[in-house]
This record gives structure tokens, sequence and C-alpha cells, in this order.
């Protein structure tokens, strides 16, 4: 995060907004300069993508499901904006602990013992930690000690838009956060490395929720995509994990999506339109 500071501070902060004599390194300017960034970050994926997806990929016909709520979309989004800020808090700490260089974030390929191909393992190991991580957190946050208080309010939405992917209690949104931000801090990773990858698992939350079920065949049952979230939101305790099936198996947790099997939310409605059609009726459809 500390080269998106940097940067901020060059063409904009320094220059336009902050007094003369604040340096750039003082730690109360650098907390309130990660905030705004953080949060303005944050705004702008979930908008931008979240409205991508929305129009260019989201089924609309999903929006015709009886366990689709009404004004769904208009809460969602809501629900996000409002969230979106308290998680941020804990993460901007998060990060200011990174600028102030206490992680294990690195500038130059040349600063990795294994060079190029560090940076090639260091994205597939954050994929599988971040996956394990957010497996077993999203786990227990189904406890009954845990779900009603913080984890429900995602479940409101069966059926999902691309908005409901950052639509979560503050506390909720942060947790299933948390392996991203602790990763660095264990494990070294290239600081542009880290931006893709943080950029990635926001699209990859908003992608999961976008009700597009298309896996090609062979990694159905290896990647964990929106049709195994969906039946997540719909069933409950199925398919907690984030980009891959591996510890719901382990687990005991995974569920073949019912889309896959001809039951899925655009199955039902299709046998909705059949039964309500005059060919249907007159067959007797159900």
């Amino acid at each position: 995060m500390d080269l998106v500071l940097e940067a901020a501070d060059r063409h904009l902060l320094t220059p336009y907004v902050y007094p003369v004599g604040w340096p750039e390194g003082e730690p109360c300017r650098q907390l309130l300069s990660l905030f705004v960034i953080t949060n303005l970050g944050a705004l702008a994926l979930y908008l931008l993508f979240g409205t991508l997806s929305y129009y260019f990929i989201f089924d609309h016909e999903l929006k015709k499901h009886p366990q689709f709520l009404e004004n769904q979309v208009s809460r969602e989004i809501a629900y996000a904006l409002r969230s979106l800020p308290w998680i941020s808090v804990p993460t901007v700490a998060l990060f200011f602990a990174e600028v102030r260089g206490y992680s294990k974030l690195y500038d130059n390929i040349e600063d990795s013992p294994y060079g190029w191909s560090g940076v090639f393992l260091s994205m597939l190991s954050f994929l599988f930690f971040t996956d394990m991580g957010i497996y077993w957190i999203h786990r227990g946050l189904h406890h009954k000690w845990f779900y009603k208080r913080f984890h429900k309010p995602h479940h409101l939405w069966k059926i999902a838009t691309p908005f409901a992917s950052h639509a979560f209690h503050p506390v909720d949104g942060f947790m299933q956060s948390l392996p991203y931000h602790v990763y660095p801090f264990l494990f070294p990773l290239h600081k542009v490395t880290y931006l893709g990858l943080y950029i990635f698992v926001n699209v990859w939350t908003i992608s999961i929720h976008d009700g597009d079920y298309r896996v090609p065949r062979l990694l159905r049952h290896v990647i964990n995509g929106s049709a195994h979230h969906t039946d997540h939101h719909l069933y409950f305790d199925y398919n907690y994990g984030q980009y891959f099936t591996l510890w719901d198996k382990i687990g005991g947790s995974y569920k073949s999506p019912t889309s896959f099997e001809g039951k899925g939310p655009h199955d039902y409605l299709r046998k909705l339109r059949e039964k309500d059609s005059p060919e249907g009726a007159s067959n007797g459809v159900a």
C-alpha cells in the first residue's frame, strides 16, 4: 500500500491537499491518507466491477425468482456502502503497519531469493493460503455463536447479485478479508503483485455472486465459482471456500452445485414458465 500512498502524495496530497509543513512520513498524516485512499479504492472497485458485472454478466431473469427480494439491488448497495467504511478501520491499521515496514513486502524482483519464479510461487501460495483461511473463518461464522450477529445479514440475499459481494456486516467483512492482509506479514511478497492480488480478490468476490454458473467442465469440481456459492446462499452449510473446492472436500462441506444437475435457480424459473404456459397447463407440468 505504500506504493499507492507515495503516488497519492506525489501527485495530489503534497502539492494540493496538506499544509507544506506536514511531512509525508508523519504517522497521523499517513493514517488519514490511508483511510481516505482505502475507502475510495474499495468504493471504486465495488461500484465499477459490480456495475459491469450486473449489467453485462448477471442474468436479470434471476430477479423473477421467488426468493429475490423486493428492492434487493438497492438494499445490497446501501448495506455495502454503510459497511465499507467500518471494514476499512482495522484494514487501515494493517496497511499502516505495512507502510511502516513491518511486513515482508519487497520492492524489486532482485530482493526475492528466487527471482521471478518466487513471484509466481508467491501468487499460488497466496491463493491457497487465503482460500484455507477464508474457509475456516467462513465456516466459523456459521456457528450459532456468530451467525445471527455477524453473518446472517449476508445471507439475506438468497439469489444474490454482484452487489451482494460486499454487503457484509463490518465484522464479517473484515474477518473474511483478514487472510489477505495477514499473508504479507508471514511470507515475502512483491508489492506490485500484492496490489494486483488485492484487486483480483475483490473482483473474484464479485464474480462468485454474479449468477453466471459457467465453468469449464474439467474444473467444475475444482473451482469454487458462482454455481457453488449460489448453493451456499440457498442451502447455508455447504461450499464455504473462496477459490477452490479443496477445503470443502477435506471438511466434508462440499456440495455439487444444483445448477450442474438441472436443479438450480435458472431451472426453477424455466419450470415455472413451463407451468404457466398454456402448453404446460394442458400437459399438467408440475
